[in-house]
């Protein structure tokens, strides 16, 4: 463990230095972000999961500059030209982009004209010019190295070679470059503009064929936007500063006498050098600078809209009657048990005759009396509304419809995962399945897909996809476990987000319960191949067992607490049964009682609170929601119309609404409240109810603007 790296993390997060090793330790080990804010508070001062995996990030960033600056250190050494004190330098480097300043002068490059005119023996007269001395011309001096054999035909030529060396001086100096860098990122504006005759095309883009913005200024999703539409081939984007202000910098910088021949010959350096290598690869680094805190702001959406979205309320253990709608393909109609298990499935056709709807009808009818389905569940995709209003018309009173987000449905009944599930129905068939079980369980259903696939944020295929990724499973997992996972029912899919089990183990787990028979304790799981110890450790306190041999087996007491309960059962002459159902008994513990040097208050109050509600669901009560009759497509909105909608979305610029016309409206963030809104999340959460007022349609972009300013 790197001391050094601990003192500058707990600086910056503001963490005593004690925590932050006690997690780098606990991470070292192989436990994970979850069971450490859950099952080690006493170690870490009861850090949550935010602060840990702040901890873990920022360290293994720390990690991968010492890589890097290792890396440098043998580069130049082995080149000879390691100097004590740029070694010093390079060993006090904070950031990559220092560390990658001072490599540059010595980072092996194609063949440069600066080096070309080295080869030519030139270096010695550009140091003579670059020292500006009051009595030195620099024309003569450029006379003796007039060489035609050499290409250097005459006096100006030479100068042009020497100068080219300086260029290359002065852009590899690390001060100059980190002014430079600090003059875009400061002062610095994006700019761009529409490619002619893509106006059409690219029409969705109309908001950058002319957009200028300050880089310190612009907000995330502006520049990912103007990014994606330069990547699609739409617009020409570029970050501009005052080429007049980055020259008197420079000249600031290495000019020392404006009257010497020498002094004209480095102000021509300068300005050859900023143009044709300065500015042009600052401009990259500052648009990847931006680019990474974009990403960042970004993820941190999508985190939050996937956190709200796994944690999205269950309808529970009821039969649904999942439809994945379809005009000319017929609706999928797909069965499901209170399990959520397959039982039968149906096409029907809406569109295509009188008759096929009389058949249609007589089939929804016939499989909800055969069935007793009380749910009917809806993709919310193309057609949708007019599959709703043919249900509705049925008026089949115990059947509640259920619009479902079907984002990703397709992607997940095409994937590997729904083939070995389901191997012998159609990919429609696979998406219906996926839309009525997403209703029962939305967290055991959506771990099946990937997150960028399931509408979660917006352009999430531009971010960095590793972080992406990393951020995304932190998030998944994290919800996994603070709901827990029934061990005899849980797919292998949403089996392998519990702390310390994996791909590999959750597999083995679902092979050993088809074989052997569901589990009756916790501590059977060892039974299941290559389940370590300390696997066991990191996943026992998140896998639930109902209806077990121990009550405390489908809670999220961990085993290695279980002697703590019983030792409050023996002191209270009760069973773990009375502990739990009697809140009585319960008031009769006295947890000081019970502090020991392994368990502390923080973990007995867990456990006390724990047997109050044994395997309590987090997650709020399923709420019915209805969209207004008669608006199905976006022709038939207005101006000024309220309806009723559901937040689908959260970006920095505003929120997502379903209005049940296929296409989701945009509440911008200047519309969420009469008051100044720092996030959309602050004033709206995904799937919360909403009644909002239309302000625009625009028909032609496909694009509804709304209010939720009803007044």
């Amino acid at each position: 463990m790197n001391l050094l790296h601990v003192r500058k993390v707990a600086q910056e997060l503001n963490i005593k230095e004690p925590q932050i090793q006690a997690v780098v330790s606990l991470l070292n080990e192989g436990s994970t972000v979850p069971f450490i804010a859950r099952y080690r508070k006493e170690v870490t001062g009861t850090l949550d999961e935010v602060a840990i995996t702040s901890i873990r990030d920022r360290m293994h960033q720390l990690d991968e500059l010492d890589k890097r600056r290792a890396v440098i250190l043998e580069s130049i050494e082995k080149q000879g030209k390691l100097t004590p004190e740029l070694k010093a330098k390079i060993e006090k480097s904070l950031t990559m982009t220092e560390l990658e300043d001072l490599y540059l002068p010595y980072k092996p490059k194609r063949r440069t004209r600066g080096m070309i005119a080295k080869e030519k023996g030139l270096e010695p007269l550009a140091l003579e010019i670059f020292k500006q001395d009051p009595g030195f011309n620099p024309k003569e001096a450029a006379q003796r190295y007039v060489d035609a054999e050499k290409d250097l035909k005459d006096i100006e030529t030479v100068l042009a070679g020497a100068r080219d060396i300086i260029a290359e001086w002065i852009n590899e100096h690390a001060e100059a470059r980190a002014k430079i860098r600090e003059l875009f990122l400061s002062k610095g504006q994006f700019h761009s503009k529409v490619i002619k005759g893509k106006e059409e095309e690219g029409i969705k883009f109309k908001d950058y064929f002319d957009w200028h913005e300050a880089v310190a200024t612009a907000p995330s999703h502006r520049i990912l936007a103007a990014r994606r539409g330069e990547k699609e081939q739409f617009l020409l984007l570029r970050v501009v500063v005052s080429e007049d202000e980055a020259l008197k910098i420079l000249q600031a910088g290495f000019v020392r006498n404006n009257r010497s021949e020498a002094a004209y010959q480095v102000m021509l350096s300068i300005e050859d050098g900023y143009k044709r290598l300065m500015a042009p690869s600052i401009e990259n680094e500052v648009r990847l600078i931006t680019k990474e805190k974009a990403d960042v702001e970004a993820i941190k959406t999508f985190q939050t809209n996937l956190r709200q979205l796994l944690m999205a309320p269950p309808l529970g253990p009821k039969k649904v009657m999942a439809i994945d709608p379809g005009q000319r393909t017929g609706c999928k109609i797909a069965i499901l048990n209170e399990q959520g298990k397959f039982l039968e499935t149906q096409t029907i056709y809406l569109t295509q005759s009188e008759y096929k709807e009389i058949e249609a009808a007589e089939v929804v009818r016939r499989l909800s009396k055969k069935h007793e389905t009380s749910v009917v569940a809806i993709g919310n995709g193309t057609a949708s509304r007019e599959t709703e209003g043919f249900i509705r018309g049925l008026k089949i009173p115990e059947l509640k419809i259920v619009m479902v987000n079907e984002s990703g449905a397709s992607y997940y009944s095409a994937s590997d995962v729904a083939r070995r599930e389901f191997p012998d129905l159609d990919v429609s068939v696979r998406g219906a399945i996926s839309i009525g079980r997403r209703l029962q369980d939305p967290l055991a259903e959506l771990v099946k897909a990937d997150p960028k696939n399931i509408g979660v944020g917006q352009y999430q295929h531009d971010v960095d996809q590793g972080k992406l990724k990393q951020s995304l499973d932190d998030v998944t997992m994290s919800c996994v476990n603070k709901v827990g996972v029934d061990i005899n029912t849980a797919s292998a899919e949403l089996l392998m987000y519990v702390s310390g089990v994996g791909p590999a183990l959750a597999k083995g787990i679902v092979d050993f319960r088809n074989q052997k028979g569901p589990f009756k304790k916790r501590d059977e799981v060892h039974n299941v191949p290559r389940f370590s110890v300390k696997a066991y450790e990191q996943a026992a306190g998140f896998l639930r067992i109902m209806d077990g041999e121990d009550p405390l087996d489908a809670s999220a007491v961990h085993p290695e607490s279980y002697d703590v309960v019983h030792a409050f059962t023996k002191d209270l002459n009760c069973t773990v049964r009375d502990l739990i159902q009697n809140d009585k008994i319960r008031s009769q513990v006295d947890l000081k009682k019970y502090v020991t040097d392994r368990v502390g208050l923080p973990t007995l109050k867990d456990i006390l609170n724990e047997l109050s509600k044994p395997g309590r669901d987090p997650r709020a009560q399923f709420e019915f929601v209805a969209f207004k009759d008669g608006i199905n497509t976006i022709e038939d909105l207005q101006k000024e119309m309220i309806l009723p909608g559901v937040v689908t979305n959260l970006a920095d610029f505003g929120a997502f609404v379903d209005l049940g016309v296929h296409h989701d409206g945009l509440i911008h963030i200047s519309e969420l409240s009469d008051k100044f809104v720092k996030h959309p999340a602050d004033i709206v959460k995904l799937h919360q109810k909403v009644m909002v007022k239309v302000l625009e349609v625009d028909l032609k972009r496909q694009r509804i603007a709304l209010t939720l300013k009803l007044k």
